[in-house]
């Protein structure tokens, strides 16, 4: 969802493909991962083969949607001169259009092996519905991540961003790797999911796309020259703030509920330390009205969020 600076000039290839891959969204993907084995940890589900597969899927992923967001927006013009963010390698030529789109396949094909041997190992002979179900759910994560941007219909560019990243960011990563464990260590459908997990899933899904929001925010000029209609774009960027406000109280208010609904000690209030950061950083995109003075928010918002799933789910485990 974010960008990171490329070398100025003629970067190596292996430099051009390190930083199209933007390693420094991949600790912001992986939290959804982390909650979902904290959250299985404290209920003595905890599944560490079944953790390792997930994670390595959802970086495969990850790398996927990067590259085809460079793809993409290179393609349908929201990488040009009036972008305010960091260039991206498509658009600077570090990396040809044609061996994007190779590096795409290559990691599509990788998450659907990765995705197929985690099925394996945490459903083994299940029912093939579940099975299938979860197949059905990886397949739509590959494609998620492709169409972002790229295709012929990119969802990105009708302002569904939010919703997709609130999904698969929050409700499926969390809810399935929870599932993928405690199925495997109960076998009983009835026992694997607890209705009350949609709520941490559902605080994952607000901070995370909270991170995109600032991204679009910072994006705003150049996606609607580019006729890339993001909620920012849709709101106006005043709105857009607002929208970030709610969307960080919301986060917290369903952590809350979490606690509240399953308080067993004072413990499970730790995730209360990453409030100041969250906060912050509500206030910080609320003042800063010049595009490049929102980057830095970028990366404080994405730690944040590592910070909060952390201390939630420590908390959780004390």
């Amino acid at each position: 969802m974010t960008s990171s600076n490329l070398p100025s000039a003629n970067p190596s290839p292996i430099k051009a493909w390190v930083s199209a891959f933007r390693p420094r969204t991949l600790p912001l993907a992986l939290a959804s991962i982390l909650m979902g084995a904290f959250l299985a940890a404290s209920r003595g589900q905890f599944n560490g083969t079944v953790v390792g597969l997930a994670a390595l899927t959802t970086v495969l992923l990850q790398i996927l949607s990067n590259l085809a967001n460079d793809y993409g927006d290179s393609q349908n013009g929201a990488d040009s001169v009036h972008r305010e963010g960091p260039q991206r390698a498509v658009q600077s030529g570090a990396i040809a259009a044609d061996q994007m789109k190779q590096g795409m396949v290559v990691f599509g094909a990788a998450s659907f092996v990765v995705g197929v041997a985690l099925l394996w190992v945490a459903l083994g002979f299940a029912g093939l519905w579940v099975f299938g179900t979860f197949l059905v759910l990886g397949l739509a994560a590959i494609w998620a991540a492709v169409n972002y941007t790229a295709g012929s219909k990119p969802y990105g560019y009708a302002g569904l961003g939010d919703l997709s990243v609130f999904l698969f960011f929050g409700l499926v990563g969390v809810c399935g790797t929870y599932f993928l464990q405690a199925y495997s260590h109960s076998h009983e459908l009835s026992q694997s999911l607890p209705l009350e997990v949609l709520l941490p899933a559902a605080s994952l899904g607000c901070f995370s796309a909270a991170v995109l929001n600032v991204n679009n925010i910072r994006d705003i000029r150049s996606d609607e020259l580019a006729g890339k209609i993001t909620v920012p774009v849709r709101l106006g960027p005043r709105r857009a703030r607002l929208y970030h406000w709610l969307l960080i109280l919301l986060g917290l208010g369903a952590a809350v509920v979490f606690v509240l609904q399953n308080y067993r000690s004072p413990w499970q209030w730790l995730f209360l330390g990453a409030v100041p950061l969250l906060v912050f950083n509500g206030v910080q995109v609320w003042k800063r009205q010049q595009s490049m003075q929102l980057d830095p928010l970028l990366k404080q918002m994405a730690m944040s969020t590592l910070l909060f799933v952390l201390l939630f789910g420590i908390g959780q485990l004390l």
